[in-house]
């Protein structure tokens, strides 16, 4: 009976957290070309440096910079606020491996 119960909820039970292996956007007004190369960024660096978000963080930022121009920021974390002010159309706003959050936007 509590198998039927796991198969059906996708093998999480009440108790155990669904880590998701891919990025899911919250929020991004970002171009397609934008959009789809800050998400493999962010993917790699959260892979390579999963124990520095720092790092992660200015890989991110400094790829950003190279191919897009400069003046992008990056945050990569868990549990944190914040309010920015961005130039249109190039905001982000992710989460990656479940509870790691990560924030790309553009003001020079």
């Amino acid at each position: 009976m509590a198998e039927e119960g796991a198969a059906a909820t996708g093998g999480a039970t009440a108790g155990e957290k669904v880590i998701h292996t891919y990025p899911l956007i919250r929020h991004s007004d970002m171009s397609e070309e934008m959009r789809t190369e800050a998400m493999e960024l962010s993917v790699t660096a959260c892979e390579k440096f999963s124990q520095n978000n720092e790092l992660a963080a200015r890989m991110v930022k400094e790829s950003m910079d190279k191919k897009f121009g400069p003046a992008f920021h990056v945050v990569v974390g868990e549990s944190y606020g914040f309010e920015i002010t961005y130039e249109c159309t190039t905001i982000c706003y992710m989460y990656f491996g479940g509870n790691q959050a990560i924030c790309i936007w553009k003001c020079s």
